[in-house]
């Protein structure tokens, strides 16, 4: 017999939010039926209008608030477009640092049955605006100028902003500069409709230790119109510029950079430091977008590692090799392996521009690599992984229990992936010894943690 739901669509119904999901949305049982409402906080008493139901949830819309969380900021409706991917915009960084917290311990104790491992208090920042070294934003047109800025939610309408309050103002200051500049000389956007126009996207880099800054711009069309004009503007008019990049993506997709990329002016890459560690960073680099916390998060895991100089390390999705240079001051021997043939010739290239001979990099799947460098007689002692939001590949985790190391030190970007895992390595013979979860993110509902896990 089907069970008849305690709710139904469009009805309006008073609520009380006991929880958040991990996209930020506030969550509220009716007859212990969950409604996933945006914008309510926890504790918060409220009017709702129910929006969809399915069979085990459903989803509402705030429409009053009658009982307010402390933690709740008001934010100016004619100010929301500043905060563009910012789900926590409403709650103060008191709130969010505390909502991080809670979904850390809590997913570890349910989808990782780890109920008694220390968890330490969440890492915040000392300012936690202006924070991200990068930013892509889509151009569009609107009554015949061009605009950029983030999409509004679920759509592809472009809320054109002058500014963001969580890139750094260099960045704010290069994409309004390029704007305008193509404005100007009458470059026409992208239509993704017709697939028409030239202008796509405009991306910034900005070297946060070393005050480099990159343009990029996004292009249709494998010629970019007044490409001189656009470069003499460009340097006349933003000081820090070091490198100016045409990327070509003539498809039809939602894939911002193309397969072409060409230098206009300047270098082809620009440079930054986290720590002591140099670092070049291409148009095409994956690279850390909050330096501050960055550094935070791996003084962390070279703790965790206590190296003495003697162990051999593997690095496992090691990406441009940022903590494997890291790690690489401390130990005998670094091994990186990552599946993106140019994330590890930027590795290389940067090893080499540090002056760093004892870290070797590899190009394959993890999970393919590692158990060859195991059958060849690579013993590491110490073991570091930071995998995409997907988590560990399953043959990975398989080959760490078999190949033992005395120490995991896992570098997570999603919770419930990393308490899966550990859950994996605890059932295999480790033990979860403490979590440090980073605020790498302000105002948005993602965390990091770093994990030190040892053989039992």
């Amino acid at each position: 017999m089907s069970r008849t739901l305690p709710v139904q669509k469009n009805q309006y119904i008073d609520v009380n939010f006991e929880d958040l999901t991990h996209d930020g949305a506030g969550v509220t049982k009716i007859e212990g039926y969950p409604l996933f409402v945006p914008g309510g906080l926890p504790g918060e008493k409220a009017n709702i209008k129910v929006i969809k139901v399915n069979k085990g949830y459903g989803f509402g819309k705030l429409i009053e608030i009658y009982e307010k969380s402390p933690y709740r900021v008001e934010v100016n409706p004619s100010e929301a477009h500043k905060y563009g991917g910012c789900q926590l915009q409403h709650i103060s960084y008191e709130g969010q640092l505390a909502y991080k917290q809670n979904q850390v311990e809590q997913v570890l104790k349910r989808i990782g049955k780890l109920g008694d491992v220390k968890v330490h208090p969440i890492i915040g920042m000392e300012n936690p605006w202006h924070y991200r070294n990068k930013a892509q934003v889509p151009v569009g047109e609107r009554d015949g100028k061009l605009i950029s800025g983030f999409f509004k939610p679920r759509s592809h309408e472009i809320v054109d902003t002058d500014e963001s309050l969580i890139h750094l103002p260099e960045i704010n200051e290069a994409i309004q500069a390029v704007k305008e500049i193509c404005d100007d000389l009458g470059v026409p956007a992208y239509n993704e409709e017709s697939h028409t126009g030239v202008l796509r996207h405009i991306m910034a880099r900005y070297g946060n230790n070393t005050g480099e800054l990159m343009v990029v711009i996004i292009t249709r069309t494998t010629d970019l119109p007044h490409k001189n004009q656009i470069i003499e503007k460009i340097t006349a008019r933003l000081p820090h510029i070091k490198s100016i990049i045409h990327n070509i993506n003539s498809k039809r997709t939602n894939v911002i950079l193309g397969d072409k990329t060409k230098v206009l002016w300047g270098n082809e890459v620009i440079y930054d430091f986290i720590g002591d560690v140099r670092f070049a960073i291409s148009a095409l680099s994956f690279y850390q977008v909050n330096p501050v916390q960055t550094k935070v998060l791996y003084d962390k895991a070279l703790e965790y590692a206590k190296l003495s100089g003697e162990e051999s390390v593997i690095d496992a999705y090691c990406g441009i090799g940022t903590i494997s240079l890291f790690l690489a001051q401390k130990a005998k021997k670094v091994f990186g392996v990552e599946v993106v043939p140019e994330a590890i010739e930027d590795a290389k290239r940067n090893a080499e521009l540090n002056g760093i001979t004892n870290a070797d990099f590899a190009v394959g799947e993890a999970e393919v690599v590692i158990p060859k460098w195991y059958e060849e007689g690579n013993q590491a002692e110490v073991l570091v992984v930071d995998p995409p939001r997907k988590g560990c590949d399953e043959a990975l985790l398989n080959t760490i229990i078999e190949m033992k190391p005395k120490k995991v030190v896992y570098v997570s970007c999603n919770p419930a992936t990393l308490a899966r895992d550990l859950r994996i390595l605890e059932d295999g013979g480790y033990k979860t010894v403490e979590v440090q979860p980073v605020d790498m993110f302000p105002c948005t509902t993602h965390v990091e943690c770093v994990v030190l896990i040892e053989l039992k």
